[in-house]
């Protein structure tokens, strides 16, 4: 299996966030704010993996500031504290989660089955606070300091709000069926082209521990809510978005798993050129210019190796 690569520098660093628990839902870690006028429901996710800070510096920014909705409601939620408290600066990558990938089990047969973890545990407390918004941004980051971008289901819907809000300017377009399990922003009404749906996007920030990770989404998260109306007009962040099509997700299948070379992201394949070895299995390029995201740092059987995309 490859070594494990060189970390970046841990600039930004969990907090005690325990203060938060106690929200207004019956629900630890949801705060949920009413202006008591006509208007969507934005929901503000955070901490969907429990060391992808820059979501927990966003949220407790609109807390600590006391960002509240000029119209609609806005529910902020930190969903995985259990594996964030989890975190040790010594091995900063180990707790993405604990059991199962929060972000890959918003499937009825997963949250309504038999199986127990953390996450599914977790995942069946916030049910009703996805089923509540109308808006999603679900905010991220990425072990390898690449460019940030977006994520949403190919919808037209999707697409208009996440051009709408602005940066980052690149755009990963998830056709349903392509990916592992179902993420969070595909869960009920905000799942394929639901029509009852606002919009449900991921947003990726930059580098886990990157002080820019942090402070994009924070920004990210004041221009999402200032499109709905919630909070006053910000700063444009106008971009012409550079999209790409996700054609196949790769999962670990062998110890002995190996890219052809080190990758971060964003590195390009012609048509047919080898990517990876997955144990008896060789990963190909699909197409000419097919682009990757989210090589796997450390590759561990049975997660995510390598998603294969092509500009769309």
């Amino acid at each position: 299996m490859s070594t494990a690569p060189v970390s970046p520098p841990l600039e930004v660093l969990p907090r005690d966030i325990s203060a938060y628990r106690k929200g207004n839902t019956g629900i630890d870690y949801v705060h949920r704010f009413e202006s008591g006028k006509p208007g969507p429901h934005v929901l503000i996710n955070a901490l969907t993996h429990g060391n992808e800070i820059c979501g927990m510096v966003a949220a407790t920014h609109l807390l600590d500031t006391q960002v509240r909705p000029r119209i609609g409601t806005l529910t902020v939620s930190f969903a995985h504290v259990e594996a964030y408290e989890a975190f040790d600066a010594e091995r900063p990558y180990e707790n993405r989660q604990l059991v199962h990938n929060l972000n890959r089990i918003w499937t009825p047969a997963m949250l309504d089955g038999a199986e127990d973890s953390p996450e599914l545990r977790r995942a069946r407390e916030l049910r009703p606070v996805i089923d509540a918004a109308d808006a999603v941004l679900d905010i991220h980051s990425t072990s390898a300091p690449v460019r940030p971008f977006w994520v949403y289901y190919d919808s037209p819907r999707n697409a208009a709000l996440a051009t709408a809000v602005g940066a980052p300017d690149v755009h990963l377009l998830m056709p349903d069926g392509k990916g592992p399990g179902s993420p969070l922003i595909g869960y009920g009404r905000h799942g394929g082209d639901a029509l009852t749906s606002q919009g449900s996007l991921v947003v990726e920030c930059g580098q886990h521990f990157a002080r820019s990770a942090a402070e994009l989404a924070t920004a990210t998260t004041l221009r999402f809510l200032a499109h709905f109306g919630l909070i006053e007009p910000q700063a444009p962040a106008a971009v012409a978005p550079q999209r790409f099509k996700l054609l196949q997700v790769h999962v670990v299948k062998s110890e002995d798993f190996r890219f052809v070379r080190p990758l971060v992201g964003f590195e390009t394949f012609a048509r047919d050129e080898l990517i990876a070895v997955n144990g008896d299995e060789e990963i190909r390029a699909l197409c000419d210019d097919c682009t990757i995201f989210m090589p796997a740092r450390v590759p561990i059987v049975g997660r995510e190796a390598v998603y294969l995309t092509m500009p769309a």
